[in-house]
């Protein structure tokens, strides 16, 4: 009896110290690296980046609307080249790639060039914006030369790239018509103070941002009047229809100021307003319409702890091991009793009071039972 419950309480043991073993690895907390990287195409640091996860240092500000799209860390760095140009970067890190690309819509302006740098990138005269990822750069260089661009590439292949999707960005952008957009002038916004920044056809109050609302503003021209189309993007379509119905019962009641057409598509709200006429704004708003698209887009982790692989491995090699041990114990124990009873026959094992068992003798005659006189 001993002897089997050794045998199950054994690799028990085993198995939850290797599960401890597992767990501490993978519980392990992951720091991420570093942004802004020790020299690139020719450019060296001057000195130590400045670090911070205060967002009031990059922009004081835009502080409140940066740690709204997810702001995590700032570092500010000051390169040199060897004929002495100098080059300022500021590199701000999201928790996702969709956080980067708001704050970027936030900097840029109808002003700047496209440039292909990143994942997106505008240039106005010494200045380059672009982002790669979940990580937004503000260059300015001193002076610029015909390989600036080019230089601002290497940097940017070398920026550290966002886990699993969350280097996936916003799909909603997409839908704004291409027709009497002005350039460089749509906003990605997840938030209310991001809004409210911003001339929108809507107020905050009436986009329930809690709700996951996510919304894009686009300036257009219509006609030759100026117009702004306002997408507003929830996770469902019932979500949607009622946010419509509130939107629909302000303008009845003339709580929204100025005229706003209205229509949704999917779980897309489309509002248009500014001085353009009706059927313009409705022509304008027609011309968004929802296609949907199963996606998965699930946070998933490629960490040791998150990595199926890595437990498929570990509970290999465990249960290798306690077969292993389970066999050397079995060959152990059974060698043993094998040499004690070769030396000493009867004496530890099978001894004849040990061996020795209560017959019923079933098998043997009956004989007939007597009266007793």
């Amino acid at each position: 009896m001993r002897t089997s419950a050794f045998f199950f309480i054994f690799p028990l043991q085993l198995f939850l110290l290797a599960a401890m073993c597992f767990g501490d690895q993978g519980s392990a907390e992951v720091r991420p690296p570093a942004i802004l990287p020790q020299s690139f195409a020719g450019w060296k640091l001057t000195e130590a980046p400045q670090t911070s996860s205060d967002p009031a240092l990059a922009d004081p500000v835009n502080a409140s609307l940066l740690r709204e799209y997810g702001f995590t860390k700032f570092e500010g760095a000051t390169y040199v080249r060897t004929d002495g140009r100098k080059l300022t970067i500021k590199a701000a890190r999201f928790q996702d790639a969709s956080g980067a690309y708001g704050a970027f819509t936030l900097y840029k302006s109808p002003q700047m060039l496209n440039e292909k740098i990143g994942d997106q990138g505008y240039s106005l005269n010494e200045r380059i914006l672009f982002y790669r990822g979940n990580v937004l750069v503000d260059a300015l260089f001193q002076r610029l030369s015909a390989m600036s661009a080019a230089e601002l590439r290497d940097l940017a292949n070398g920026l550290p790239r966002p886990p699993g999707t969350t280097g996936n960005l916003p799909g909603l952008p997409a839908y704004l018509p291409k027709n009497g957009y002005a350039k460089n002038t749509a906003k990605y916004i997840v938030g209310p103070i991001g809004l409210g920044k911003n001339e929108a056809p809507l107020p905050p109050d009436y986009v329930d941002f809690g709700k996951g609302a996510e919304v894009v503003l686009g300036d257009y021209t219509i006609s030759n009047n100026p117009a702004t189309l306002m997408l507003i993007s929830y996770p469902t379509p019932q979500i949607a229809a009622e946010q419509l119905e509130k939107i629909d019962a302000a303008q009845r009641s003339h709580q929204l100021r100025g005229a706003i057409s209205a229509r949704r598509s999917g779980p897309i709200l489309v509002l248009a307003g500014g001085r353009i006429s009706p059927s313009d704004a409705k022509a304008l708003i027609s011309s968004v319409n929802y296609e949907a698209d199963v996606t998965w887009n699930e946070n998933t982790y490629s960490t040791r702890r998150d990595n199926a692989a890595n437990l498929i491995v570990g509970v290999i090699v465990l249960a290798a091991i306690v077969c292993g041990l389970s066999l050397v114990a079995g060959l152990a124990f059974g060698g043993f009793r094998v040499a004690v009873k070769r030396l000493l026959p009867g004496k530890i094992f099978d001894r004849p009071e040990q061996t020795e068992i209560i017959a019923l003798h079933l098998s043997e005659p009956r004989y007939p039972r007597r009266d007793s006189p």
